[in-house]
């Protein structure tokens, strides 16, 4: 673990760029940037993978380095493990981010959510995890990691199945001197959003309860119903942040509920890329991105 990076997270104001987009959401985003599905379409119909995530590596390359892409309020990246394993100006990404920018590099490491059951998602099988996560320690010097499950109604062994699969995964990437995020992110859409949150609170506390005093973990929340829902969540020995995803909300929406939570800080995906376009001049791009970063990150130290 870089002691500097955890310092860094533990301690200093600002927020996570979730830039991790994977191979099913990665269409979407493009659309969103304003690259259509034509741009990467074969003759015969079929996706050109390669020529999609060349696509998606400069747009992320493009919003790396903008000019307010910076340490002052970025404290970290989530990348996609295509984007761990490219370079920008040479450098692999996540030691462009470090060494060039100061921001902390972290991995996306589930791959998809399984079918629906007992009102949960949880994540898919991955068999080839402990070779990645050795590899994104030893070899891409990358942080920490992210990975998300859903939970989209109440439902005690459902909500119970996705933390106990959080903390198992989690503990497996600890085991690599990593850092991981655990993210069991509660649809906005839930009809009891408030009742999950509280129930999944009280599990999250049990399980951290029987941790190694020297295991770190992070957690990705939905911005919870109720204010301030984690702030002891946020006290606990093992905790080094407590972040929140956008979850489909608008920035504007996202940055307002936000606002209400002392301490909970943006890790950001959709809300962070509002606004931006492959057809953009670079003027109007960072003109984007700085009223994007600006805001966000004013929300993230209320």
């Amino acid at each position: 673990m870089n002691e500097k990076q955890l310092a860094r997270m533990t301690n200093d104001p600002g927020f996570i760029a979730a830039l991790d987009q994977s191979g099913g959401s990665t269409p979407k985003a493009l659309k969103l940037y304003g690259i259509d599905e034509g741009a990467f379409t074969n003759a015969d119909g079929t996706k050109d993978e390669v020529k999609m995530f060349d696509l998606v590596h400069q747009m992320r390359t493009r919003i790396i380095k903008c000019p307010s892409f910076t340490k002052e309020h970025i404290l970290a990246a989530i990348l996609f493990e295509q984007t761990m394993d490219r370079k920008i100006d040479g450098k692999y990404t996540a030691d462009y981010l470090w060494d060039v920018k100061g921001i902390v590099p972290i991995l996306k490491i589930d791959k998809g959510l399984a079918e629906e059951k007992n009102h949960c998602q949880l994540m898919k099988p991955n068999p080839g995890l402990d070779d990645l996560l050795a590899r994104a320690a030893k070899e891409r010097h990358i942080f920490g990691t992210k990975e998300r499950s859903v939970i989209k109604d109440y439902d005690e062994e459902g909500i119970k199945a996705v933390v106990d699969q959080q903390f198992e995964i989690g503990m497996k990437v600890a085991s690599h001197g990593l850092v991981p995020i655990l993210e069991p992110e509660v649809d906005i859409h839930n009809p009891n959003k408030d009742k999950c949150e509280k129930y999944m609170l009280g599990l999250f506390m049990e399980h951290l309860a029987k941790l190694p005093k020297e295991t770190k973990v992070m957690f990705k929340v939905t911005i919870p119903t109720t204010a301030n829902l984690y702030a002891d969540l946020m006290k606990e020995q093992h905790v080094v942040r407590v972040v929140a995803l956008s979850g489909g909300y608008t920035r504007d929406e996202a940055n307002e509920l936000l606002a209400k939570n002392h301490g909970l800080i943006a890790s950001f995906s959709r809300a962070l890329a509002q606004g931006l376009s492959a057809n953009q001049t670079d003027d109007e791009f960072n003109a984007t991105m700085k009223e994007s970063v600006d805001s966000i990150y004013a929300a993230s130290i209320k």
